[in-house]
């Protein structure tokens, strides 16, 4: 069977000697190259192609952010962030990470922890992100980051050794007016690849977006944390965690609530409710929670859309909500870095929509509000 090659780039000797014997005691990887600082960590990607890269986000020369940015939009590669969550800077700067092009993110081990569990999860994670197929992020080249010149430089030794527009040509116009409308929110869920995905969304809506967007995304426990920080420094729309009770913000009210970690976030009436009920597909929160009780208590007012990830949650859910009425919309295989949720619900017809990332929020831009309506309600 052939084997995974992985590079591992960490300054840490400590650490960095950790992860390589880990990967290296697994029959399934071979690691071909080692690197302590983000720069030579990009160069070695050029020179070596490895199929994974494990990325410290700390690093000397080139923090682990440009060196993602510098080989996502050079030599793409699937890269897992391998960061300290319990610094609120450097977990942010995963996040960063993440929207640079990487696929997917995994705590340091920490003192207290089972090696052997730890062990078993970074391999698992390394292994699924290696089969993932990325595609180029130009954020490096848009950047002004130049392509190291192979041909001036030698070549680099491992420690180791080894926006849409329409027909016309114009982009779709905000047809939103005050007042009730017939949406009366948008539920968005996504996993493996969602908190760049749904950045790249936020950055569209403007901040007079008016209907309310409730959001579940999978990200590990201890990232969780930073993730509505995190978002609303992208976003034009302010951004938080939900809080249990709460009413579902007017129209009119621009705001996304974010379910936390360890909870489903569900309508029920016209309430947010956090429920600590059995996971769903190995989750909590589920997608499918979110819609299938806004398919319930919104019916067609309800706008569902079902981004990249890994797994099956929120297909079934999106089918409930198709079923109510509601408008579903799939992220298409393309743009997805992850087809399984989305391509799971389009397989089950439950997307009325299938789109590139880069048209849904257009698309949320054109579903008009009906003016001239002072009241409302579920």
């Amino acid at each position: 069977m052939k084997k995974i090659r992985a590079l591992v780039v960490e300054d840490s000797p400590t650490i960095r000697r950790y992860l390589v014997d880990v990967l290296s005691a697994s029959p399934e990887f071979e690691v071909v190259g080692e690197a302590a600082d983000g720069e030579q960590g990009a160069r070695l990607c050029e020179s070596l192609r490895p199929d994974v890269v494990t990325m410290d986000i700390v690093l000397p020369v080139m923090s682990g952010v440009e060196a993602t940015e510098y080989i996502m939009a050079w030599c793409p590669t699937p890269i897992v962030i391998v960061s300290a969550s319990v610094n609120r800077g450097e977990a942010l700067k995963t996040y960063d990470a993440l929207a640079a092009g990487a696929v997917d993110l995994i705590d340091k081990p920490t003192l207290g922890e089972s090696a052997e569990s730890w062990e078993s999860a970074f391999l698992a994670r390394v292994r699924m992100v290696s089969r993932i197929k990325v595609i180029t992020h130009p954020r490096g080249r848009l950047r002004g980051s130049p392509r190291f010149d192979s041909k001036l430089t030698a070549p680099p030794r491992s420690i180791a050794g080894s926006a849409p527009v329409s027909s016309n040509g114009t982009s779709p116009a905000p047809r939103f007016s005050a007042g009730y409308g017939t949406i009366r929110a948008v539920a968005i869920g996504a996993s493996t690849g969602g908190p760049a995905a749904v950045a790249e969304i936020l950055k569209v809506l403007p901040a007079t977006f008016p209907i309310p967007l409730l959001l579940v995304i999978h990200v590990s426990d201890q990232f969780a944390f930073a993730l509505a920080e995190w978002l609303n420094g992208q976003s034009n729309i302010p951004v938080r965690f939900a809080v249990n009770g709460e009413p579902l913000p007017p129209l009119g009210q621009p705001g996304v609530l974010l379910a936390p970690a360890g909870a489903h976030m569900v309508l029920e009436g016209d309430q947010l409710r956090l429920r600590k009920t059995a996971e769903r597909h190995s989750c909590r929160p589920s997608v499918d929670e979110l819609f299938e009780s806004a398919a319930a208590q919104l019916g067609p007012a309800a706008v569902c859309v079902l981004l990249t990830g890994m797994g099956r949650d929120g297909a079934s859910g999106l089918l409930a909500a198709r079923a109510a009425g509601a408008i579903t919309i799939a992220q298409d295989e393309t743009s997805s870095i992850v087809f399984g949720m989305p391509g799971e619900a389009i397989r089950l017809d439950a997307a009325s929509r299938i789109l590139p990332l880069n048209q849904i929020a257009p698309t949320l831009l054109s579903f008009e509000v009906k003016a001239g309506t002072t009241g409302g309600s579920l």
